[in-house]
């Protein structure tokens, strides 16, 4: 798939975010719309995954460790086969397999119930070195928040992925610049964390994380990088796509109402 290809279907990720949230009246799409072009490339261009065989050993793994973020994923996942994209409308309605944050024992597709902040790259860690053991080609990819990167298990297994030489691993920090309540700035000062992460051992690629020609370019570096993981810092926008909510905080975790729903797809169509 070509790149006007991806930009169309992230299009179609950010418009189904929108209306997944503004149904349930619940749900964050702030991180979710700034994490919709790094997991459209990961889904439609560059893991390899099989929607009838989800189970597939050889299949590229992808944890979303921000687990909030997930209708931008639920979203991937219907528009690729997984589920019929009608179900995406009972996003955390009692009983749905859709809930507030990712559970791989309900949804096919789902490789971790995530949530719990900072545990995701843990897993995936597992997950690398399981596949170095069995001596399997697949790699694995986890998305952490910027705000997520204050928890202290993010830095322990940045430690341990780099003694272990886990090059099948690529870290991919969404980096919207934003948390739940502020800039993460003003909350935990990140920066410099280009000098962090390469202090811990980690390759380390900076790019602008809506730009797909970046995205892929540094997806391709990841997987040609041998010897040690590899860590991509997305600089997105929080709520990127809908002009009300970039860079508004509000929207960290408030679904837009029946009029904003309307809003924004108005302007995600044109």
């Amino acid at each position: 798939m070509d790149i006007e290809g991806l930009k169309e279907i992230a299009r179609t990720i950010r418009r189904d975010i929108i209306t997944m949230t503004a149904e349930a009246n619940s749900g964050h799409p702030g991180g979710s719309l700034s994490a919709a072009d790094v997991i459209t490339a990961l889904y439609f261009k560059v893991m390899r995954h099989d929607p009838k065989n989800p189970n597939w050993p050889e299949r590229d793994r992808f944890i979303l460790s921000k687990g909030h973020a997930v209708p931008a994923l639920y979203s991937a996942l219907a528009r690729s086969g997984y589920f019929p994209p009608e179900q995406l409308l009972s996003l955390r309605r009692f009983g749905s397999p859709l809930q507030g944050h990712p559970e791989m024992r309900r949804l096919s597709g789902i490789e971790a119930s995530t949530g719990s902040l900072g545990q995701g790259l843990s897993i995936g860690a597992g997950m690398a070195l399981g596949g170095k053991l069995d001596n399997k080609g697949y790699r694995v990819y986890v998305m952490i928040g910027d705000g997520e990167s204050e928890e202290g298990q993010i830095w322990e297994v940045a430690m341990s992925s780099a003694y272990y030489k886990l090059d099948n691993l690529t870290a991919i920090v969404d980096y919207n610049s934003q948390q739940l309540d502020g800039w993460v700035r003003e909350i935990m000062e990140l920066e410099p964390v280009v000098d962090k992460w390469k202090a811990f051992g980690w390759h380390v690629v900076d790019i602008n994380g809506h730009d797909f020609y970046q995205i892929l370019k540094a997806l391709d570096e990841a997987k040609a990088t041998k010897g040690r993981p590899t860590v991509v810092i997305a600089r997105t926008v929080k709520g990127k796509g809908v002009s009300f909510m970039e860079n508004n905080v509000e929207f960290h975790g408030m679904a837009p109402t029946k009029e904003q729903k309307e809003l924004a797809l108005k302007e995600l169509r044109s």
